[in-house]
């Protein structure tokens, strides 16, 4: 893809797609990204992990009163620093913070399957390096920035490209860390705690936007802890909530993977999407550090976060943006009481094993009611764990059956 190539994502779907097989539910497959004009009238969360159409805004720096002292970095803005003294101008802060992360903060160049070597071909994001340990330095960023990926490399602010690869990624949480040789890398950045984040705080985004490497803008934490619906799999249904600051730091695309930074200096949370829309305007969401490690030590441990794993692929039984038509619904048979559940489109491991098909409709997990595949997603990460087992029930041909289900862990 082109450096200005368009890649907006959007949790919204116009329409489902047409049935492969008459009687049979289908579901647009993972990976699809629906595109067109008529999705330009809706709000959109574009992932900023590749470069877009050029809109730039320019942004006062907005400041608050300090809290923490920052000592003063040395050097000027492509360097770091030893701090030395704290700043007494609030607007020194904002220099001295930017200094003292933007070294470890990298631009991330993903040359796609199938692609060449060269830059037209090739989806740009940003990263940060967090840590160096026996000449290896690693660096965390989206999960999005590194999709697809057949070669990776980094850049850093003064122009070095170096070989990454990829240590492990994570689909939910929109995580993955590489790793790259850590001669002529930079610093390793300061992680902060995001919990003590307060609305109204000054923060920065560092990044790489639309191939503008080493880019500083500067806003407030407009919310500390928004829930956010997404598609995990950018099909245009909602599976999961993703918990996210909301900034109106600019972020654009290209943005994604690389820091948000509070006036200390630390790393406060990765940059993920914006919500891009006529009209719209400072509205970026970045991943709360603490979340972030959290997927991180995981990835480093294992190269993946492992979930219970149920091994159904399902649709929402109402859902509004893909809503099942008449002869679908005359397929399976519902009492007329049945209004919420999700149809399965394909069992496989755990499910398949316990006797689960196609067209059955989950309506209860363990006696709690499931309306969505956000609530079964939700439900099983969050109350259950491998080896657990889970009481499923759901009807098929019209008539409510139950099965126990042992889940396991998601197989590669």
């Amino acid at each position: 893809m082109g450096l200005f190539g368009d890649d907006f994502y959007s949790t919204k779907v116009s329409r489902r797609a047409e049935p492969e097989q008459k009687g049979k539910l289908q579901i647009i497959r993972p990976g699809g990204r629906a595109r067109g004009r008529d999705r330009w009238s809706n709000p959109r969360r574009s992932r900023t992990g590749i470069s877009s159409i050029v809109t730039v805004t320019l942004f006062s720096f907005i400041t608050q009163p300090a809290s923490l002292p920052l000592a003063n970095a040395t050097g000027n803005g492509g360097g770091g620093g030893a701090p030395t003294a704290q700043a007494a101008d609030p607007y020194d802060r904002i220099i001295q913070a930017a200094a003292h992360v933007r070294p470890s903060v990298v631009s991330i160049v993903n040359h796609k399957t199938g692609s060449s070597l060269s830059m037209e071909d090739s989806a740009l994001g940003s990263g940060v390096i967090f840590k160096k340990e026996d000449g290896k330095a690693y660096i965390m960023t989206n999960h999005h920035v590194v999709e697809g990926a057949s070669d990776l490399e980094i850049v850093t602010v003064d122009g070095e490209t170096h070989k990454a690869k990829l240590v492990g990624k994570d689909r939910v949480s929109d995580i993955a860390v590489l790793s790259a040789e850590d001669k002529g890398l930079g610093a390793v950045a300061e992680i902060g705690d995001s919990s003590k984040l307060q609305r109204g705080q000054t923060v920065l985004a560092i990044g790489n936007p639309l191939g503008l490497g080493g880019t500083l803008t500067s806003g407030i934490v407009s919310y500390t802890d928004r829930i956010l619906p997404v598609s995990i799999n950018q099909d245009g249904v909602y599976d999961w909530e993703q918990n996210v600051i909301q900034t109106d730091a600019a972020i654009n695309e290209g943005n994604s993977g690389g820091a948000l930074v509070d006036l200390n200096g630390k790393v406060v949370g990765i940059n993920t999407m914006k919500i891009s829309d006529t009209g719209v305007e400072g509205l970026g969401f970045a991943i709360p550090m603490n979340e972030v490690m959290r997927t991180v030590d995981s990835l480093l441990l294992n190269g993946k976060v492992s979930r219970p794993y149920l091994g159904v692929y399902t649709v929402d039984l109402s859902n509004p943006y893909a809503p099942l038509d008449d002869e679908q619904r005359k397929d399976l048979k519902l009492p007329s009481h049945v209004d919420s559940g999700v149809v399965v489109l394909e069992a496989s491991g755990p499910a398949s094993e316990a006797g689960m098909k196609l067209n059955d409709v989950i309506t209860e997990f363990d006696g709690q009611k499931i309306t969505s595949t956000l609530d079964l997603r939700k439900y099983l990460y969050d109350q259950k764990k491998i080896g657990d087992t889970i009481e499923v029930t759901f009807y098929r041909d019209g008539k409510a059956e139950k099965v126990s289900v042992k889940l396991t862990d998601k197989p590669e």
